[in-house]
């Protein structure tokens, strides 16, 4: 188990990039030109869908696989592409089924809702993988895109030469039962209204409320839902030095798209049960080099789900922000420190 990393902003481990509110870093390497950073993109065909995916960099560069957050979420701008040498390196993002360019969009597409599955997921990445030729790849991921890929990386280990993670999550009943209900004691207020507006059945976690309604045949029922969720979700991101007021989606249909599938993924514990537990197994991952970044104020996702994956996971490294909540500039600089650490092993 490698040694416990702190940065405290001024001085710290890692230097900052910049201040950019949307998570991407300045480029800290030779100057190079936008037309290097432009991304050659394409769908690839898998069971009821067609996954997007984008590749910038070297074509024979070292790969390095970005998995974004959400569930639900997309590669936005594709700010993600600037933070690696594209000279160097060869990076590659995919939105998730059911959402971003991916199609069809999952409100579009509730019959398959049931087949979304992290399971799902890992194999549209396997099948980006082998459309592009990839044989290993340094896996990255931010928040539930940490999650996806450690449980990647559990499945297909032999294609990893490394990890490294940001907003570090494993989507277990303890994170989801925190976020969705615990945390309410630091926000009663905000919490109150969340839960009241759930609408829960007597009984009923107010998780799975919220996912049932959303995937219900009355759309106008989910879309109340869908803003409600989303007024709770910038809450409990409100301590975060990075926040800023208002809603995270202004536009309804990614409201609907994220709403929709991280409560889908958050009322089955991220269908990681049974045996597909993610802490108990990381050892499996030991010998594999591992990067946990995470920000001491990251009050959505406490510090501790990165320690408790540290302290199984001989070969990784745990890297502490001290001044940052889920995600930042500092974050994203050691993100790239990281993946130019596990290169130079590879």
């Amino acid at each position: 188990m490698q040694p416990l990393l702190r940065s405290a902003g001024k001085g710290s481990l890692f230097p900052n990039p910049g201040n950019n509110r949307n998570g991407t870093t300045s480029n800290t390497v030779d100057p190079v030109t936008d037309e290097q950073f432009q991304a050659k993109s394409g769908w690839v065909t898998v069971p009821h869908a067609e996954i997007y995916w984008e590749a910038t960099g070297d074509p024979d560069g070292i790969a390095v696989l970005y998995l974004h957050g959400g569930p639900g979420g997309s590669l936005g701008r594709g700010g993600y592409r600037k933070r690696h040498d594209p000279g160097r390196f060869r990076t590659i993002g995919l939105d998730q089924r059911g959402c971003g360019k991916s199609t069809p969009v999952v409100q579009d597409d509730l019959d398959h809702l049931p087949e979304n599955t992290t399971q799902a997921l890992i194999k549209d990445i396997e099948a980006v993988r082998e459309h592009l030729g990839v044989q290993k790849w340094i896996v990255t991921g931010v928040s539930w895109g940490s999650t996806l890929a450690l449980a990647y990386a559990l499945e297909y280990p032999a294609r990893v030469l490394g990890i490294a993670l940001v907003a570090v999550t494993t989507s277990s009943r303890d994170e989801i039962q925190w976020i969705t209900e615990d945390v309410g004691r630091i926000f009663p207020e905000a919490w109150a209204e969340f839960a009241q507006a759930a609408s829960a059945a007597p009984g009923e976690r107010i998780v799975d409320a919220y996912a049932r309604r959303l995937a219900g045949q009355d759309r106008a029922d989910a879309r109340l839902a869908a803003l409600s969720w989303d007024r709770w979700e910038s809450t409990h991101i409100s301590l975060d030095p990075n926040w800023l007021p208002g809603l995270l989606f202004e536009d309804e249909r990614q409201r609907m798209t994220f709403a929709l599938l991280v409560t889908h993924y958050w009322s089955k514990d991220g269908f990681l049960v049974d045996g597909r537990e993610i802490i108990p197994r990381i050892h499996e991952l030991n010998g594999i080099p591992g990067y946990l970044i995470h920000g001491r104020r990251d009050i959505s996702g406490p510090a501790v789900t990165a320690w408790q994956l540290h302290r199984r996971w001989e070969s990784s490294r745990l890297i502490v922000i001290e001044d940052e909540g889920h995600g930042g500039t500092r974050c994203m600089a050691a993100l790239t420190r990281a993946v130019e650490e596990i290169a130079a092993l590879a």
